[in-house]
């Protein structure tokens, strides 16, 4: 593929086996080739999508020092607000970039219970407390209904995913159901001075679990992802579509038959025009961090070995400086084993 086709899941949300077969054929065939798509009729009401960009743009229009009152106090975690030049997303997949050009407010789960699996030593290290802003007014709302919304529309994704991939239809339900993911506002500001040399606003990486839902903006310095020859394309964004791509532990269960893609936000264009700053709302469904990720049996002879969830992930995130637990244990990357240490998290 050269493209990213978008996909309208319409038919599978309202007809019969028949057009829920040709919905998930196109989802096949585009995770195998290129790991993204964009989808049309998903059911999510545009005000909703709207409501959350407006107030999101004015969050980050306040004043610094008024965002980094919503910084978490452990510096690194996945909540609240983090500045610009904290992280470079190609540090994950091991290569080296300056720092990414984007500011982010990170919202994790929004609906947790006193049940263990939240509260005990493993839940504890990813369902850290949201932090909320005192302003603009209607953004805790706003977010937390669109974090709901995304978590619906996950659900049904998956599903299409298992019927594509040959699978009991709820094979995936109780391996997502409570969810490590997270949600992130990504903010790319105006650029008023060239980036340094390899700069962009985000650099080339993949992401870490399963499908990864994004609302952008159609302004120049976007997103681009690579194709198998190698050549960066532009993922066209609309605000009545969302594009989705799969991660890597997706891409684990399905053996590598669909493609964890490199993708990255590159900057505006030179010119004599001043630059313009882009939000894009993205919403990363990781798997439940007790989810043992292994080859699906319709996808023939294991590639990879296990690896857990939760594990998986905090191996990522600590190869781009956000924090994970202060206790030693073991992971599985891949195919090594490791212990890491304090000083290397």
């Amino acid at each position: 593929m050269t493209n990213v086709p978008v996909i309208d899941v319409a038919p599978a949300r309202h007809g019969g086996a028949a057009e829920r077969q040709r919905v998930t054929l196109a989802i096949d065939g585009a995770c195998r080739e290129i790991g993204f798509f964009a989808i049309s009729g998903h059911g999510v009401p545009h005000r909703l999508v709207d409501d959350l960009r407006r107030l999101a743009h004015g969050f980050f229009a306040l004043p610094l020092a008024e965002k980094l009152a919503v910084r978490h106090p452990v510096e690194g975690t996945n909540r609240g607000y983090h500045p610009v030049g904290g992280e470079a997303l190609s540090k994950a997949n091991d290569a080296t970039a300056p720092p990414d050009l984007k500011e982010f407010f990170h919202v994790g789960p929004v609906d947790t219970t006193a049940d263990p699996y939240y509260t005990g030593p493993g839940g504890r290290r990813h369902f850290e407390p949201n932090i909320w802003p005192a302003a603009p007014p209607g953004f805790t709302q706003a977010a937390t209904l669109y974090y709901r919304a995304m978590s619906q529309l996950v659900v049904f994704l998956m599903r299409l995913a298992a019927t594509a991939l040959d699978v009991d239809e709820a094979f995936f339900d109780d391996k997502v159901d409570r969810s490590i993911g997270t949600m992130r506002l990504n903010y790319y500001p105006a650029q008023t001075v060239s980036p340094s040399p390899g700069q962009l606003r985000a650099s080339a990486h993949t992401d870490y679990g399963g499908f990864t839902i994004l609302s952008g903006e159609d302004v120049p310095g976007g997103l681009q992802v690579r194709t198998r020859s190698g050549r960066w394309i532009d993922v066209p964004t609309s605000p009545t579509t969302f594009v989705v791509n799969i991660g890597d532990l997706l891409m684990r269960w399905t053996n590598d038959r669909w493609l964890s893609n490199m993708h990255r936000v590159v900057n505006p264009p030179a010119g004599d025009a001043p630059s313009r700053p882009r939000l894009s709302i993205a919403f990363f469904n990781h798997p439940n961090y007790d989810a043992l990720i292994e080859c699906l049996p319709s996808q023939g002879k294991a590639k990879h070995r296990p690896v857990l969830s939760g594990e998986y992930r905090d191996l990522k995130y600590a190869k781009t400086g956000l924090s994970v637990a202060d206790t030693e244990f073991s992971r599985t990357d891949g195919d090594a084993r490791r212990t890491i240490p304090s000083k290397e998290r």
